[in-house]
Order: structure tokens, then sequence, then C-alpha cells
């Protein structure tokens, strides 16, 4: 018998490759976009994931491959702009409500009957 088959053949197996690593910009953008949409930062929180998500989304780019995280990224920038959005119609219905009920909105029946209710709690 010859000596080669005598050792079993072992297959060469691949190269471990680490996972990229997440990018922090991009887990601090989604987590300041969601703090500001639940109102703990509202305009603060909101304002710094939009930064953060865009700055995280043009290192991951530049990173090419070794940074993960592109999809956190784009959700804090997601949730970022409708937060923002829904802050400003919510800005827009108080300056037309407060300014179109002549006496602001001390003057409006339902906000009055509404406020009297909430002070028996």
């Amino acid at each position: 018998m010859a000596e080669r088959d005598m050792h079993p053949q072992y297959s060469a197996s691949p190269p471990y490759v680490a996972p990229p690593q997440t990018n922090g910009l991009a887990i601090a953008s989604l987590v300041l976009s969601l703090l500001g949409l639940v109102g703990v930062l509202p305009l603060l929180g909101t304002i710094l994931g939009l930064i953060f998500g865009y700055s995280a989304k043009s290192q991951i780019a530049q990173s090419r491959g070794t940074q993960g995280g592109a999809g956190l990224a784009q959700a804090g920038i997601v949730i970022g702009w409708v937060t923002l959005g829904l802050y400003a119609l919510v800005a827009c219905l108080v300056l037309v409500f407060g300014l179109a009920i002549p006496g602001g909105l001390a003057s409006c029946a339902l906000c009055t009957n509404l406020e009297s209710f909430l002070q028996g709690y």
C-alpha cells in the first residue's frame, strides 16, 4: 500500500472572515430617532438622529464592507423624518386653531369643557 493511502485526505476549510462591525452612529441614529418619536427627546433626538443617520450611511459606504448597519441608519433617517413631519403638523395645527379662534384656545368651548373634565381627575 502506498503511504498516501494510509492518511485520510483533509479538505481545506475556507478562512474565517469576521462579520462587519455595526457602525455606532447607525445605532445612535435609530435610538435617538425613536426617543424623538416617543417624546423623550422631542426635537433634539430627532435632529441628532437624522444627522447621525446620514453620517453613518456615509461612513458605511466608505468602509468598503468592513462596517455594517446601513439598515439601522436608514431606519433612523426614516423615523427621524416622519417624526419631524409629525411635529411640523402639530405645530401648524396649534397655530391654525390657536389663531383662528377669537381669543385663542382659552375661548374655545370644547377646550373649556375638556379642561374642566380633566380637572376632575
